[in-house]
């Protein structure tokens, strides 16, 4: 009989995958060998591995490279990377090592931005796309960009007052774009997106408020869906509805030039995941130009903010399984040495589902199991909601670790988890590697960040964890003279 834990896989999946292979019974990652990782590092681990950001950005470059080609497409493509989805130096680092834009979201992005000029790693050249809902220190930080001469610093206009709030704050002429205010699934429980300018204001809004103000020029028109880029009605009838206004405003304001149809690939979140990412992009190309073709006007420059395509696929996390608690006769709870609301926040925040898969131990039975993590809140669980169907791992085993992995995890998780903050329940926040590989191709890995100690969570909290360690040294020294007296 077919038992084993790799003959459920390769039953239920094409295995192995690109990313996913075993070495005897132990699974490799992009050629890593992460029983190897677990034996320097231990567990609990995150880990960020850095050739998959470039390999996803230049996928994209080159999908829509050959849909501009073989649809014959006069505009030019803009890849844009959403700093919300991780902002950390060693990801942008990556990400600006293949010629690519920025999109920010909040004040603080631009001083991001500015550490990167001064760095050399972005010049006045990179577009800087301002997404967001802004205010005050936002709106003084993108003035002082196009003060000191980022001439592509775009402000993507969320609402009326902000043109003018800018132009208080410079006398420069800048460029601006329009957000569109799409409207939402019937399953959202509002119509319309808080962000952007309703479909039927915007070419009055130009009108009024743009068309006659001479510091201002209109370059970009914003359109996003909240659910992602899917092959579905929904999507499709948004982008002809978005194109409607594209052509309006165009016959209206000729230094319209781009669109950005935002971000909202998928990434992979099942070894069964199935996504035509090229069908997709050439769809939406092959769309656009036939809209404008119609209407008779340019076909505009394409922008991106691929955020979690970029990074998504890039990061990891790796728990051990500490013990097995039989609850009833049906549900057996596997425990890990760490917390799901923590680590990965969006299994219990939203149940989104990421690729699960043991680390060892292939060869051997399995057993269906629930996860569960440290902290003692119920919602700190994985199971079948967020996994299909239910989750099997190979059969618990005191005297035998089980080690697993949860794959994709790099887009928001540290963010969200509050990355260097208080962690629920004062779980520690594991360590964390940064994964690269140099011109031979040799594995190269680095700690960028150390297990949280008591002290560190002891120091946000207000405490003096100098009396702890001084409370610790009393003990140690009491219990090193009962010792003494014990060997009298």
């Amino acid at each position: 009989m077919k038992t084993k834990y790799i003959d459920l896989i390769e039953q239920t999946f094409d295995f192995p995958q690109e990313e996913f292979k075993l070495n005897e019974d132990q699974l490799h990652f992009h050629g890593i060998d992460l029983m190897e990782l677990i034996n320097i590092y231990g567990t609990p681990l995150k880990f960020t591995y850095l050739p998959k950001i470039s390999d996803n950005i230049n996928r994209a470059k080159n999908w829509f490279n050959k849909a501009i080609e073989q649809h014959n497409y006069k505009g030019a493509y803009y890849y844009c990377y959403c700093t919300k989805s991780a902002h950390f130096q060693h990801i942008l680092d990556e990400a600006l090592k293949n010629n690519i834009h920025i999109e920010t979201s909040s004040a603080f992005d631009i001083d991001i931005v500015e550490n990167l000029k001064l760095q050399g790693k972005i010049t006045n050249d990179t577009y800087i796309i301002c997404n967001g809902f802004k205010r005050d220190q936002y709106i003084k930080n993108i003035a002082r960009l196009i003060n000191n001469e980022h001439k592509n610093c775009i402000p993507i206009i969320d609402n009326y007052e902000e043109i003018n709030l800018i132009c208080e704050e410079t006398t420069k002429n800048f460029e601006i774009g329009i957000r569109i205010a799409s409207e939402e699934e019937p399953k959202f429980e509002f119509y319309t997106s808080r962000l952007g300018i309703g479909y039927k204001n915007i070419v009055p809004f130009y009108k009024e408020s743009i068309k006659n103000n001479t510091q201002v020029s209109l370059k970009m028109l914003h359109f996003f869906i909240n659910t992602g880029i899917k092959d579905n009605s929904y999507y499709w009838n948004e982008l002809r509805k978005c194109m409607s206004v594209y052509v309006k405003l165009k016959k209206e304001c000729p230094s319209l030039s781009s669109l950005n149809i935002g971000g909202g690939f998928p990434i992979k979140n099942s070894l069964a995941f199935d996504y035509d990412y090229e069908y997709m992009i050439s769809e939406i190309v092959n769309q656009i130009k036939q809209s404008c073709d119609e209407a008779g006007v340019e076909v505009p420059n394409l922008f991106t903010e691929f955020g979690s395509f970029t990074v998504g696929e890039s990061g990891g996390a790796i728990y051990e399984v500490l013990y097995q608690k039989q609850q009833n006769d049906r549900e057996k709870w596997n425990m890990i040495n760490s917390s799901f609301i923590t680590t990965i926040p969006d299994t219990w925040a939203i149940n989104k589902r990421f690729i699960m898969l043991p680390i060892n131990r292939w060869n051997e039975n399995y057993e269906r199991v629930l996860l569960g993590g440290l902290t003692c809140d119920s919602d700190d669980y994985y199971n079948s909601e967020q996994h299909i169907n239910a989750i099997y791992l190979p059969k618990y085993d005191k005297e035998q670790p089980l080690y697993i992995g949860f794959f994709n995890t790099g887009a928001y998780q540290e963010s969200i988890g509050g990355y260097g903050g208080l962690q629920h329940c004062l779980i520690p926040q594991p360590k964390h590697i940064i994964i690269d590989k140099d011109t031979k191709g040799n594995i190269l890995t680095s700690i960028f960040s150390k297990q949280q100690t008591s002290e560190d969570l002891l120091s946000i909290l207000g405490y003096d964890f100098k009396l702890n360690q001084i409370s610790k040294k009393k003990e140690i020294a009491k219990n090193t003279m009962l010792d003494y007296s014990n060997s009298l």
